[in-house]
């Protein structure tokens, strides 16, 4: 299956650590060769990259690994395709506008059916289930709310829209409209948050180590969710099976039930 990884910060943090760990599973450690994409929050906008070449052999994703790019919300994905062809189009996460905001959704699994599943005003441009299953769930968001509702609603609505998805398959995903980042788990997704004291961190991946005390302030919090640990010498927490999570400025705020 394919590998999510999104990060949650207080202030413009720099991702280029963790996305070298993901990115390095995209067809060097791991077997996710079939396009990789991130997208970098901005406000209300998103500056996306995607490429259908693997991750760790793509131009585009060195440039990413060696340019400071900080944002306060990131997702990213590499993909390991099942449903639909290996093609730009294809490539998550997705982005489709809703409420003036920028919603991004980058998704690990399958859903058998989903596709049957009738669409109003969003339509996929590629062909993958997950595609399908974002535009279905922007289309019912739009259809209860007539305008950005508030958190705790709108917080609602998506854990109930996400474990309807879930009875389809395996439904991992990350998603966000610019102020909070929600990851929905009914198979396996980890997180960590980072604040001080900052410690040191190595990739499981390659032999890459960060000391945070010397790239952090005091203040700074950062959460990183991943489909799984992206470094050994932390304790990761797995996100339960069923819930909505929700982080927001590095933290994690709160779950539905």
């Amino acid at each position: 299956m394919c590998e999510l990884m999104g990060m949650s910060a207080n202030v413009p943090t720099d991702v280029r650590f963790s996305f070298s760990a993901l990115s390095r599973r995209g067809g060097g450690t791991g077997p996710h060769r079939d396009g990789w994409g991130i997208a970098f929050y901005e406000g209300r906008g998103a500056r996306a990259f995607h490429d259908p070449q693997p991750s760790a052999e793509s131009e585009i994703a060195r440039l990413l690994r060696s340019y400071p790019l900080k944002s306060e919300i990131v997702i990213a994905h590499v993909r390991r395709a099942n449903r639909g062809r290996v093609a730009l189009e294809n490539t998550h996460p997705f982005t489709r506008e809703l409420w003036g905001r920028a919603w991004t959704f980058a998704h690990n699994g399958q859903l058998k059916g989903v596709k049957r599943r009738p669409l109003d005003l969003f339509h996929p441009i590629g062909t993958t289930d997950s595609e399908h299953a974002f535009c279905w769930l922007l289309g019912q968001l739009r259809a209860r709310f007539e305008n950005l509702p508030a958190e705790a609603a709108l917080e609602r609505a998506l854990g109930s829209l996400c474990r309807d998805l879930g009875d389809l398959g395996i439904f991992n995903i990350l998603l966000s409209e610019g102020r909070s980042l929600f990851a929905f788990c009914n198979k396996k997704l980890f997180y960590i948050e980072r604040h001080a004291p900052f410690g040191v961190a190595t990739l499981v991946d390659e032999d890459l180590r960060v000391d945070f005390s010397d790239e952090t302030t005091p203040t700074d919090r950062v959460a990183v969710v991943a489909s799984n640990p992206l470094t050994r010498d932390e304790t990761w927490s797995e996100l339960p099976l069923g819930q909505l999570s929700t982080f927001r400025a590095g933290s994690l705020q709160r779950r539905d039930r």
